[in-house]
């Protein structure tokens, strides 16, 4: 259910509306734009606006985003800070409430063209109205699937604003579980940890660390995460505006300063399009930088203004790319000054963030690395085997055509150790009495030329004896051709050839026993060379798969 990634924004109806209509909003720097805010009917719990105006810019916002950017997703968001919370807390409490509230929502959404619906509930307080709420999202959920079913068009996208601590002043829980199944994803304020009506001093509004306090993003991002919402789950919030502080001393203006209370307004409410328009513009002030909070701050005369610019969004988009978060939401679209702000976190985004088409172009590229490096690993592999093949049949070659010039199959058993090979002519009677004549306890196994038996020697020494299978074609001369060439082969790591018997015309070669098991896998060699291949590219495919460089 949940998207790639996520660059929403909230456009609220208000003063600033009129400088910035939605055929304004560039939309280009958007996955998804929401209205904000529809209202709830106090008496019917159906969704409702305030005016007939409000109405009218609802329904024209759906299509005048579409013909802009057809791409771009658009939400309704309902409740907001102008609802009736007795209301909302009556329609949460009562079944065929809630009933009528989800109904009249999924309507409205189609009947004005939003892909998706936004519920602003950060008011919700008590441990029954969070349990309530849960209820809410599964029969939103479950009224939307069906719905979707009916009219055979997409899932209506379901999603929730809510406050920046899933257990807000530790007054009660956030049904995490009911949002994690059954929404979407979760819009996170995370902003005004600090206003100028609520402290005396001038502080980061929307730090992303504060090591003082619990205030802060990194805390919030974390509390939602460990609280059980999935990284991918969460969306949080790039304000686009700050806080003006009146300094109580000018000369004493870091963070922290002794303040009088609000600069420029009764709650010192400054957005980005007017820090820049009426601050940095005509005065030019120096803008400092503080890391520890992730702020911009700058003094104008007695006036101190803390704000996130596009460093900051910058950073605070990182910041996201490293949680794993699902996107960000900023508030609001036209509190920007130029698309400064969004066209930075967009930026950063695009940068940070693969898109799901170019993270499937990455995953099949990384799929043909493997295939091209398991198939050049495999060619050389063969390429080696048929090198030793052709090397070990042009050596046998040699000691055929030597031995073609031998008179007659009665050589002297002398001939087999004439160019000091130091190999052991055994008789038939040592043989038979080392292997307890062949008995079957002492059968290691049976390959192409022959049994194999273990024996043991007078002196003690533990042998193993091939013995050449009576079915076997194989003549004196090609026997003795073999015993020569093994024993031309001795290596350090290869079971040693000790001797072998042609007493009675029987043919038997004699190795120094391996315990373990390890003589079988040599003298049915070709089984274990087969399985050795096919272990080794098998170990390169999976470190191919696993490596850094097939990860890029």
């Amino acid at each position: 259910m949940a998207q790639t990634w996520v660059r929403a924004g909230y456009y609220w109806k208000s003063s600033y509306t009129y400088e910035h209509p939605i055929s304004n909003i560039n939309s280009s720097l958007f996955t998804h734009l929401i209205y904000c805010f529809g209202d709830v009917n106090t008496t019917t719990y159906q969704l409702s606006f305030p005016s007939p105006y409000d109405e009218l810019l609802i329904s024209n916002f759906a299509d005048t985003v579409k013909q802009k950017n057809p791409s771009v997703n658009t939400l309704l968001s309902i409740g907001g800070t102008n609802i009736d919370w007795s209301t909302f807390s009556s329609l949460l409490s009562n079944d065929s409430h809630r009933k009528s509230f989800i109904d009249s929502s999924i309507k409205m959404a189609r009947l004005y063209g939003f892909q998706g619906l936004d519920l602003w509930h950060s008011h919700v307080n008590t441990s029954n109205e969070m349990l309530n709420l849960g209820i809410l999202f599964r029969e939103w959920r479950a009224a939307a699937v069906q719905e979707a079913r009916n009219s055979r068009q997409s899932q209506l996208i379901l999603t929730a604003s809510v406050k920046h601590l899933p257990n807000y002043f530790y007054l009660t829980n956030f049904p995490i579980d009911f949002a994690e199944t059954y929404l979407n994803w979760v819009h996170v304020v995370t902003c005004d940890y600090k206003k100028t009506t609520i402290t005396n001093f001038t502080a980061a509004p929307s730090a992303l660390y504060d090591p003082s306090c619990i205030d802060n993003t990194d805390y919030a991002i974390m509390a939602w995460i460990n609280g059980g919402l999935s990284s991918n789950k969460l969306v949080f919030c790039l304000p686009l505006y700050g806080y003006a502080w009146e300094l109580a001393n000018p000369q004493v203006n870091g963070i922290g300063a002794p303040a009088r209370g609000p600069a420029n307004n009764d709650i010192g409410f400054v957005t980005y399009n007017q820090i820049k328009r009426d601050y940095i513009q005509p005065y030019a002030p120096n803008i400092t930088f503080n890391a520890t909070y992730v702020v911009k701050y700058f003094t104008v005369g007695t006036s101190w203004i803390g704000f996130d610019d596009a460093q900051v969004v910058r950073i605070k988009i990182s910041y996201a790319k490293e949680k794993k978060l699902l996107g960000y939401f900023v508030w609001q679209v036209y509190m920007d000054y130029n698309w400064e702000l969004s066209g930075a976190a967009a930026e950063e985004d695009r940068i940070n963030f693969p898109t799901q088409e170019s993270d499937q172009i990455g995953r099949s590229n990384r799929r043909k690395t493997v295939i091209v490096w398991t198939a050049t690993a495999t060619a050389v592999l063969l390429l080696g085997f048929a090198i030793v093949y052709c090397w070990m049949r042009k050596l046998r070659r040699k000691e055929m055509v030597h031995s073609a010039k031998q008179s007659n199959d009665e050589v002297p058993c002398g001939d087999f150790t004439k160019n000091d090979l130091n190999l052991i002519i055994y008789t038939w009677v040592e043989i038979e009495a080392a292997t307890d004549r062949f008995s079957f306890q002492n059968k290691l196994g049976e390959g192409g030329f022959g049994p194999v038996y273990k024996g043991i020697l007078p002196n003690g020494q533990e042998i193993a004896v091939k013995k050449l299978s009576k079915t076997s074609k194989q003549g004196y001369k090609e026997f003795k051709n073999d015993v020569m060439l093994t024993a031309k082969l001795q290596h350090v790591n290869l079971v040693k050839l000790l001797g072998y018997c042609i007493d009675g015309r029987q043919q038997m070669l004699v190795y120094e026993y391996m315990p373990n098991k390890s003589l079988d896998s040599y003298l049915f060699g070709i089984k274990f060379m087969c399985n050795s291949f096919f272990v080794i590219v098998r170990l390169i495919y999976n470190n191919l798969l696993c490596s850094p460089m097939s990860l890029m």
